[in-house]
Order: structure tokens, then C-alpha cells, then sequence
């Protein structure tokens, strides 16, 4: 019995499994069955569920380009009946076949003789037929025939289900990126937030590591997601994970992985963070909350590129742009031994600072009709408004939680308000600005000058989030005259 040679087979199956361009690989197919059934034409047919119809997806023969212009209904002729019923059929004389549907070949100028048409079905499931007409020697075609045709159109309905997948990931993945661009937006036109976009553009085409400051809640996390987003490394994972929310043990496992049997319940291996985010990007968040021994094993990875599971003694090569974050001020860290020097000079080749909010205050309308939008599209209430009144509070406030406190008290707003409209008194906010400390009264104007510097000071590194270089450039002093200020006023480390 004549069948598919298997090297040809194998040859086929090749293209299934590589090649992801479906009107190729089917019109490969299509090749091949009518090279290897010595056939005059050959077709594929897919079945339109919405108007039960049969139309060409691809076509061998002379006429190959004209037929694609037709369609057939579902059970009309001998390819609908076999798409209606699911079994194929074989016909030796179309003349004699009541079945036959003469209209193409009449309309094309193409005499048919015979047809063989057999079901395409993925999961029992008819998806169309695959069909040849006419041997090229004039002979009849046969069971013989079938029997490959039907090997045929497993290949082609399956890379049809494959197509299908592929571009239904595709689909998924565009839907992904949208509502995961649109929830890690940055949102804002200051000149200090463009200032630090500007500056995460300009590092996002190297492979520098990245150092981000800002206090908490000022976005250092979107900050990172647009440097991976805009770099070379965009198409590989992004591995994200916060130093400060894992003891010692746990934060090894969790950059690092383990093997199996490592220690008590270690029932798997587990890959680690590095090895996941291999040619793509790690963001480190609270960096400086990292003991001392786990940072001596992260300088190993930026210097060597390797490290060793939990319970493994073969090193793991990694490929990782390393990002990382801190509300700290690291150089003091060091000074009290707390953070290690040469780790803080790999990790801080680029620095790039996130302003507070109270530095942005004209973003404050944008970001809260942003989150306002966000919650309004979550629970429903599309007819939600701001009040002027509830605006005109909003932006009175210093926001000292930053981005994260603005969304939580819209958040908050949207939950507990009257649906309408969001009032004042629906935000867990204080109208007034919250001052560092009431100004005192009855001192020497000396003494108030020292206590305006001292209160400046703090303020100013605060802003900082304590690095004392950059808030000597702020206040266009020298940092080593800073440094004096800070020791003569006593300033705590902010």
C-alpha cells in the first residue's frame, strides 16, 4: 500500500513545527500532496462559522488564482458535504455523482474528472477539507489516494491549530502589553519627572547598571519598567523583587533558586530570579535594605556574571541587566558599614533620581484623573466626577506618601463616595499642607536663621532621599560644606 515516504513525512512535519507563516506552510502542503498523488490540482478549504461557508484558503493548479474567488455553502457539492458530514469521500466520476457542484469548474474552464476529498479536523472538530482533483496521467483516483490524502490533511489541519494558537498568544500578548502599559503608565508633564524620564531614555540603550532613588511611593518601580521597556532587552523577561519583604535564606532562594533535596522541603528544583530574568533585566527594589552577606553574592553576579543555587556546586552563567532602588541614603549606610562600597559603585554606574510629589504638584490633576479613570473603569461607575472643591484639595496637599498615597485616597474616594461625585470630605486627606514644624516666635533673628537652615537642611535631604551630593547641588553649595552644616545643626539621617 502506497503511503507518504517517511523522510518526506519527517520533511513536513519540519515545516509544522517551524514555520509560522500559515499560507506558506499550507501552500508547501499543497505541493507536496499533489507532487506525491501525481494530481492535476489540489485545495484547501476552510469553513466560515459565521456564515457556513467554504472558502479557498489555498490552491495548486493552473487556475489556482481564480478558484480562490469562489465560495461554497456547507453541504453543497462534494467538498460541503464532506465539510457538513465529517467523512470523506472518494469520486471516481464526478458526471455520475448528483453531489457535484459544476459551477467553479464551469465558470473557471476546468474540466474535472475525479475528486478525493477528505475532512480537516483538530479535537474531532471539522475546520474545512482538503481536496485533489484528477490524476495528470488521466487515470482514476483511487483508495491508495485517500489514504495519503489523509495524512496529508492531519498535517495541515494541525498546522492550522498551531497558526490558530500562535495567533491567539499573539492576540493575548497585544491585549497583555496594553493593560499592562496603561497600569504602569507614568503619569505627569513637570519639568522634574521629564528630567528623570530624559535620563532613563539615555541609559535604557546600554547595559549600565542603574541606580534609582526617590522616597517611597514616587514611582521608582515605573521608572525601571520604562528603562527595560525602551532598551535592547525589551522582548526578555522583566524579573522584579523587593529586597525588603524577604529574610536572608528566602532572598537567596528566591534570586538564586535551589536543587532538589537542597534542605527540608526543597521536594523540586527552583529557579531563581537571575535565571529566569537570563538576557532580559532584574529590578532590585529596596536595595539597601539587603544584608551584608547576601550583597557580597550579588556583587558576585555583577562582577562574574555566575552564582550557584541553594544546594548546588555548578555555577549558573546569566546575562542580566541589573536595575536597582532605594529610599536610603547608601552612602551613609556605608559610613556606618551597613552597605558595602564596591557593591554601591557596580550598582551605581547611573544614578537617576524620582521627585517627590510635593516637587510635581502640577502633575497632582493629571494623576488624579488618571487614577480617578482607573477606578471608574473597575467598579462601573462611569459617571463619577471630581468636585472642584475635592480637586481644590487635593492640590493644597503636600502628598508626603507620594504617587501611592494620591492613588489609595482617590481609591478610597471612589469606594466610600455617593457614586456621583467625589466631595472633600471623601478624601483621607488634611486640607491644609503639613509643616515640618510650627514656625517659632520669640528668638533672636540669629537663632532663627540657624533653625530656617536647619529646617531647610532636612527638608532638602528628605528630598533626596538623604544623598547628600545631590542635595548640595539642589542648594548650589559644596558638599563638603553641607556635610559641615549637618554636623553643627545636629541633623539626623533622613
Amino acid at each position: 500500500m502506497k503511503k507518504i515516504p517517511i523522510r518526506q513525512l519527517q520533511e513536513i512535519s519540519s515545516w509544522v513545527a517551524s514555520i509560522q507563516d500559515l499560507d506558506k506552510l499550507l501552500d508547501l502542503i499543497l505541493k507536496s500532496a499533489a507532487k506525491m498523488m501525481n494530481a492535476n490540482a489540489s485545495s484547501l478549504m476552510l469553513i466560515d462559522r459565521e456564515t457556513n461557508m467554504l472558502f479557498f484558503q489555498s490552491a495548486t493548479g493552473v487556475k489556482k488564482d481564480e478558484i480562490k474567488n469562489f465560495q461554497v455553502k456547507l453541504g453543497q457539492g462534494i467538498s460541503g458535504s464532506v465539510a457538513k458530514s465529517g467523512e470523506p469521500l472518494l469520486i471516481p466520476d464526478v458526471v455520475k455523482d448528483p453531489r457535484w457542484f459544476r459551477e467553479i469548474s464551469d465558470n473557471i474552464g476546468f474540466k474535472t474528472r475525479s475528486i478525493a476529498c477528505v475532512p480537516l479536523k483538530v479535537n474531532g472538530k471539522t475546520m474545512g477539507v482538503l481536496q485533489v482533483i484528477d490524476k495528470a496521467n488521466g487515470s482514476f483516483l483511487t483508495e491508495e489516494d485517500m489514504l495519503i490524502l489523509s495524512e496529508f490533511a492531519e498535517l495541515a489541519a494541525l498546522a492550522i491549530a498551531n497558526a490558530r494558537k500562535i495567533e491567539q498568544v499573539k492576540i493575548e500578548n497585544t491585549h497583555l502589553k496594553e493593560e499592562i502599559g496603561s497600569k504602569y503608565q507614568i503619569i505627569g508633564k513637570s519639568s522634574a519627572l521629564q528630567s528623570a524620564i530624559t535620563d532613563a531614555l539615555k541609559v535604557a540603550n546600554s547595559s549600565a547598571t542603574t541606580l534609582i532613588l526617590g522616597e517611597s511611593g514616587t514611582g521608582k518601580e515605573l521608572l525601571a519598567r520604562l528603562i527595560h521597556q525602551s532598551s535592547p532587552r525589551k522582548e526578555k523577561p522583566l524579573v522584579v523583587l523587593n529586597c525588603a519583604a524577604l529574610p536572608e535564606s528566602l532572598l537567596e532562594d528566591e534570586l538564586f533558586g535551589h536543587e532538589k533535596g537542597a534542605f527540608t522541603g526543597a521536594t523540586h528544583q527552583k529557579i531563581g530570579k537571575f535565571e529566569l530574568a537570563h538576557e532580559g533585566t532584574i529590578f532590585l527594589d529596596e536595595i539597601g535594605e539587603m544584608n551584608l552577606g547576601m550583597q557580597a553574592k550579588l556583587l558576585r553576579v555583577l562582577q562574574e556574571g555566575t552564582f550557584y543555587p541553594v544546594g548546588s556546586n555548578a555555577a549558573i552563567f546569566v546575562n542580566v541587566r541589573v536595575l536597582s532602588a532605594t529610599n536610603k541614603n547608601l552612602e551613609e549606610q556605608i559610613s556606618k558599614g551597613k552597605f558595602r562600597e564596591d557593591l554601591y559603585y557596580r550598582l551605581n554606574v547611573v544614578q537617576i533620581h524620582m521627585p517627590p510629589l510635593r516637587n510635581r504638584m502640577e502633575d497632582v490633576p493629571l494623576l488624579a484623573e488618571y487614577f480617578l479613570n482607573y477606578f471608574k473603569d473597575e467598579t462601573g461607575m462611569t459617571g463619577l466626577m471630581l468636585s472642584k472643591a475635592a480637586l481644590d484639595k487635593i492640590t493644597r496637599y503636600s502628598w508626603p506618601g507620594n504617587i501611592r498615597e494620591l492613588r489609595n485616597a482617590i481609591e478610597r474616594a471612589v469606594v466610600m463616595g455617593d457614586g456621583h461625585s467625589i466631595k472633600p470630605e471623601d478624601l483621607p486627606i488634611s486640607a491644609r499642607k503639613p509643616n515640618a514644624s510650627a514656625f517659632p516666635t520669640g528668638m533672636t533673628l540669629h537663632d532663627a536663621i540657624d533653625w530656617f537652615k536647619k529646617e531647610f537642611i532636612s527638608q532638602s535631604l528628605k528630598q533626596t532621599a538623604g544623598n547628600r551630593s545631590r542635595a548640595a547641588e539642589n542648594m548650589e553649595i559644596q558638599r563638603t560644606y553641607l556635610s559641615r552644616l549637618i554636623s553643627k545643626y545636629d541633623i539626623k539621617d533622613q
